[in-house]
């Protein structure tokens, strides 16, 4: 984990209420993708968790959706102010898992920390497919990058106003997606699903509001085979060890 001061390059709107920020800065502190960062807004008490999208040797992009007061005002930030963010937080997603052709699932503002991970499956010569799930087509964000790395992508949607109407299975159907393997990160009710549903194994990236966002208090746990773990520092869980209730 690294603290630091990073300077905002831009902040700009993708849909009504999604949001791309990217920050220049040390990145050194980030090992894997689906970790995720922990940004200081000023007149907030606590931090707001943040996946990382998409980052290099110098910046981080980071995709955000407005839901609140403290979103709301760090989509205020422009091009030069400065962010006291925490870098480098949770495990991320294992990249070498025994697999070759792994489907990739996002659901909503899951979808961005999938868009990193998708390039380093691709770096360490996996083919992964890529299932983006909204509830309708105005809500869809981060298409086009996808498509640009070369990959399989489909798209659901609940009201079927783009992609196939319905939801990932419907899509994994309706191309003829095959698969050894899963990653994912959504809404829970998405991913509870997808757990009960694949047969393959797979990891799964896990969200929720946190106190401190580095493992100092329990109030972001999930439970285990091997018990209660935290999001904040096991933020991805093997699909064959969460329990969901």
């Amino acid at each position: 984990m690294n603290k630091d001061i990073y300077n905002v390059l831009s902040n700009e709107w993708l849909t009504e209420s999604v949001v791309r920020l990217v920050v220049e800065g040390d990145t050194s502190a980030i090992k894997r993708p689906g970790q995720f960062v922990n940004i200081a807004v000023q007149g907030f008490y606590l931090r707001r968790p943040i996946s990382v999208c998409d980052y290099d040797g110098s910046s981080i992009t980071l995709v955000y959706k407005v839901v609140g007061e403290g979103t709301e005002a760090l989509s205020r930030y422009g091009k030069g102010d400065k962010l006291d963010i925490l870098v480098g937080l949770g495990n991320g997603f294992d990249t070498v898992a025994d697999c070759t052709k792994p489907l990739v699932i996002g659901g909503g503002v899951g979808v961005p920390p999938l868009y990193g991970l998708t390039k380093k499956l691709l770096e360490v010569g996996k083919k992964p497919s890529v299932v983006m799930c909204f509830n309708t087509k105005k809500e869809l964000f981060l298409l086009d990058d996808f498509r640009k790395l070369g990959v399989e992508v489909a798209v659901a949607t609940v009201d079927g106003s783009c992609g196939v109407k319905g939801y990932y299975s419907d899509a994994v159907d309706d191309c003829g997606i095959e698969y050894d393997y899963y990653y994912t990160c959504g809404p829970l009710a998405m991913l509870r699903n997808i757990h009960r549903t694949l047969e393959v194994d797979g990891q799964i990236s896990l969200e929720e509001r946190m106190g401190c966002g580095f493992g100092g208090c329990m109030g972001c746990s999930y439970k285990t085979r091997e018990g209660y773990r935290r999001v904040c520092t096991d933020t991805v869980v093997s699909a064959r060890d969460i329990l969901f209730d």
